[in-house]
């Protein structure tokens, strides 16, 4: 229970600092198809929302509905649809976001290890250009970043702990924001016309923690993820430029608590925050804090 105790703390006390950013642009949600908890039922559904805080006193609040057929022992099939709504200094802008697609395998049980591998795709619901009495929005106000994503990921579980590999790649862009910081009356986000984005890489480490009538479950996790590349816009004479420092590491913590109510029934609560952040996040992705609440049903 020390740990326990210590990754509370921690968390809390970093809710408090000046944190900058915690980029997700989808590879973050997509390990938990990783974790089957359940070999009794074949299906879940799932309700999340999420609030987050983002960069501009942007407020983000984003719900999911996710379903998943369980097909074999070994290999299931999930989907998920995201609507986002954000708040901010621009107005009030609400979108549905993105469509996810995750296919995942589990090896058999051998020693204490078994291996899982995962691949999905993101299908987005828009083309990141929306506008608010025909004002151009920056990318904090996007529901979608406007690319259709590759996810390749594999798990290796050690009895308590989880090891999550995978990388998120952008194969088709179809972004077509339109917004210039140069002619905005906000200093707060940069340009991000015709928006590219660079593929992500992400390490996560799970410590999973028991009740003894298994009522209760405790996951306090670390998330490194590496932007390989610097992001690009189209500027006001259709040159691209790179955006410089909008490559590099992010560290997240997370500490997630899930409330077993029955065999069938649970409610998952989950806060994250940054604690190393990559110079410039031009995607819109920035959160100070995430606050999620989860209700999962099994059938």
């Amino acid at each position: 229970m020390k740990t326990l105790k210590f990754g509370i703390v921690l968390f809390f006390v970093t809710s408090f600092l000046h944190a900058q950013g915690c980029s997700d642009a989808g590879i973050c949600s997509i390990g938990k198809a990783f974790q089957e908890e359940t070999k009794t039922f074949k299906n879940s559904f799932e309700i999340n929302s999420i609030l987050g805080q983002g960069d501009g006193n942007v407020s983000i609040f984003t719900q999911t509905l996710s379903y998943t057929r369980k097909f074999t022992e070994q290999f299931s099939l999930g989907s998920r649809v995201t609507y986002n709504l954000a708040n901010g200094n621009f107005g009030t802008r609400g979108q549905f976001g993105d469509a996810y697609l995750i296919g995942n395998y589990q090896f058999k049980e051998k020693n204490n290890k078994q291996w899982s591998v995962l691949l999905g795709w993101k299908f987005p619901f828009t083309t990141a250009n929306a506008k608010i009495n025909n004002v151009s929005l920056p990318m904090d106000y996007q529901a979608s970043l406007g690319t259709f994503d590759l996810f390749l990921g594999t798990n290796l579980n050690y009895k308590a702990w989880d090891f999550n590999l995978a990388v998120q790649i952008p194969v088709f862009n179809n972004n077509k924001n339109s917004y210039f910081d140069e002619l905005s009356v906000s200093d707060d986000f940069p340009t991000t016309n015709l928006f590219e984005r660079k593929s992500d890489a992400l390490f996560r480490t799970i410590y999973t923690l028991k009740t003894t009538n298994n009522k209760f479950l405790f996951k306090p996790n670390v998330l490194f993820i590496y932007h390989l590349g610097e992001d690009t816009f189209e500027n006001q004479f259709s040159n691209r430029e790179t955006i410089k420092g909008s490559d590099g590491l992010t560290i997240n913590g997370n500490l997630i608590g899930i409330y077993n109510i029955n065999s069938k029934n649970s409610i998952e609560l989950s806060v994250a925050t940054p604690f190393v952040v990559r110079d410039v996040r031009p995607d819109g992705l920035t959160r100070s804090f995430v606050l999620g609440l989860n209700y999962r049903f099994l059938f």
